[in-house]
C-alpha cells in the first residue's frame, strides 16, 4: 500500500506581500502585483509583475541580518526568505529532500559577463540553498519550462513514497530579467496591458516573478506532538494524484486538441480515485495567450470538468514561470481552507470555443478536491489533484 503524502505548511514572496496571509489578503481586496515596468533601457514600459528590491533587501535583512551575506543574489534573498519559516517548524533530517523548481535561476548573473558564472547553474543555486540551510542530502532541481512548480510536487511525492526520503522541502523561483523578457519579445507574447486570462480581448502574458516553498511528509497527524503542529499544520492537504505527458506538440505552440494535459489530468484523476464531478476547484494555467486558454479549456471540456469553478492566477501575479505552479497551488490551498473561490482578475467575456465556468467574483464555497494544471513550452503538461484534509 503507498503512502500517502501530505503538504502541511507553505509560504510564498511575491509582489503582494513576503507572508502568505498578506498575499490572501490582497487578493480578497482584489490587489494586483501588475503594473507598468520600465525594465529595459532605450526600450517602452511594460506591464509585469515586480517586486520591490527596496522592500525585499529591508525584509531580507530584518530576518537574517545584512552583515554576512554580501554574495546573496536577489533571487536567492526571495528563495531564502520563502523557506526560512517552515524551516524553523521542521527538522532537517538524515533523509529530508530539497527540491528545486526553476526555470531560469540566476540567470541575471550573465549580465555584462564574458564568462559563464558559476552561480548561472541550477544546481549550484540548489546546492547553494542546501548548504545555507543545512540539509544533508543532495539536492533535486526540476526545470522542465512552466509545468516545473506542479512537477516538483509531483516529485517529492513519487519519492517519498518509492522510500527515497522521509520528507521533502519543495522550493520555487523564478525572477524578471532582461533575458527573459527578450526571449517572450521574441515570441510577440507579452500582452499590451494587464493580462485577460480566457477573454476575448486577450492578448498575451505579463510576467512576474515570485518564491514560494511547501513542505511534503508522509508523517500521519498522530506522530506529532501538540507542540508540532503550526497555526498551519491545522490542516493538510494530501496528494492524492499526479501526471506529467509532453504531447511533443511545439517547441512554443500548445496543441490544438489539448492532448497532453488532457491526458495528465486523466491520469492525476485516476489515480486519485476522483470524479470530474468531485473537483470542487480548478487551478488553471491561463496565460492569456490565444493559443494556450483555448487548448486548456478544450482539454477540460474533455474530461468534462467545464461544469467545476475555474480561475487563473497570472492577473494577480502575472507569469512567475518554474514558481508559478508551487505559488497557485498554495494560492489553492488558502482558497479551500478559507471556503472562498477567488475570481480570475480580468476576465469578462469568454474567449475560448468550449465553455468554462471562470470565477468572476469572490464566493463562498466548500472546496475538498482540487485540480491544479500547468502547461508550458515544448509540449509539456501536469496535473495534480490535493484533497483538503481537516485535522482539528
Amino acid at each position: 500500500m503507498k503512502k500517502e503524502i501530505y503538504i502541511t505548511d507553505y509560504n510564498c514572496v511575491t509582489p503582494l506581500g513576503f507572508n502568505v496571509e498578506t498575499n490572501w489578503k490582497a487578493l480578497l481586496a482584489g490587489n494586483s502585483g501588475v503594473a507598468l515596468h520600465q525594465i529595459i533601457d532605450n526600450q517602452d514600459p511594460f506591464y509585469a509583475s515586480v517586486i520591490s528590491t527596496e522592500k525585499l533587501d529591508q525584509e531580507f535583512n530584518i530576518v537574517f541580518g545584512s552583515h554576512t551575506f554580501s554574495n546573496i543574489t536577489r533571487l536567492e534573498k526571495m528563495l531564502f526568505l520563502s523557506l526560512k519559516p517552515m524551516i524553523e517548524k521542521h527538522t532537517i533530517g538524515e533523509d529530508t529532500a530539497l527540491i528545486l523548481s526553476t526555470t531560469k535561476g540566476n540567470i541575471s548573473l550573465l549580465k555584462n559577463q564574458t564568462e559563464l558564472p558559476q552561480g548561472v547553474y541550477l544546481s549550484a543555486l540548489a546546492q547553494k540553498t542546501a548548504d545555507f540551510f543545512g540539509f544533508k542530502t543532495k539536492p533535486i532541481v526540476v526545470s522542465n519550462a512552466c509545468v516545473s512548480g506542479v512537477m516538483a510536487i509531483a516529485v517529492a511525492k513519487n519519492m517519498i513514497q518509492a522510500g527515497k526520503y522521509k520528507d521533502a522541502f519543495v522550493i520555487a523561483c523564478d525572477e524578471l530579467s532582461e533575458f527573459v523578457i527578450s526571449g517572450f519579445n521574441s515570441f510577440q507574447a507579452i500582452g499590451s496591458g494587464p493580462c485577460k486570462p480566457y477573454d476575448k480581448n486577450r492578448d498575451g502574458i505579463n510576467i512576474g516573478e515570485a518564491a514560494a516553498a511547501v513542505y511534503i511528509t508522509s508523517c500521519h497527524c498522530e506522530e506529532q506532538s501538540d507542540e508540532a503542529i503550526s497555526q498551519n499544520e491545522k490542516f493538510r492537504f494530501k496528494v492524492l494524484g499526479d501526471s506529467a505527458i509532453n504531447d511533443a506538440n511545439h517547441i512554443s505552440g500548445p496543441s490544438r486538441t489539448g492532448d497532453g494535459l488532457y491526458g495528465s489530468i486523466r491520469n492525476a484523476m485516476t489515480e486519485a480515485q476522483v470524479s470530474p464531478e468531485q473537483i470542487d476547484f480548478i487551478s488553471a494555467h491561463g496565460t492569456a495567450t490565444l493559443y494556450n486558454d483555448e487548448m486548456e479549456a478544450i482539454a477540460f471540456n474533455r474530461m468534462e470538468l467545464q461544469h467545476a469553478p475555474l480561475n487563473s492566477m497570472k492577473g494577480y501575479y502575472g507569469h512567475c514561470l518554474g514558481a508559478s505552479g508551487l505559488l497557485e497551488s498554495i494560492i489553492s490551498m488558502e482558497s479551500a481552507l478559507h471556503g472562498t473561490l477567488i475570481p480570475s482578475k480580468n476576465f469578462e467575456e469568454t474567449g475560448v470555443s468550449q465553455p468554462l465556468n471562470i470565477i468572476k467574483e469572490n464566493q463562498p464555497a466548500t472546496i475538498r478536491y482540487i485540480l491544479k494544471t500547468a502547461s508550458g513550452f515544448g509540449g509539456c503538461n501536469a496535473a495534480i489533484v490535493l484533497e483538503k484534509i481537516n485535522i482539528i
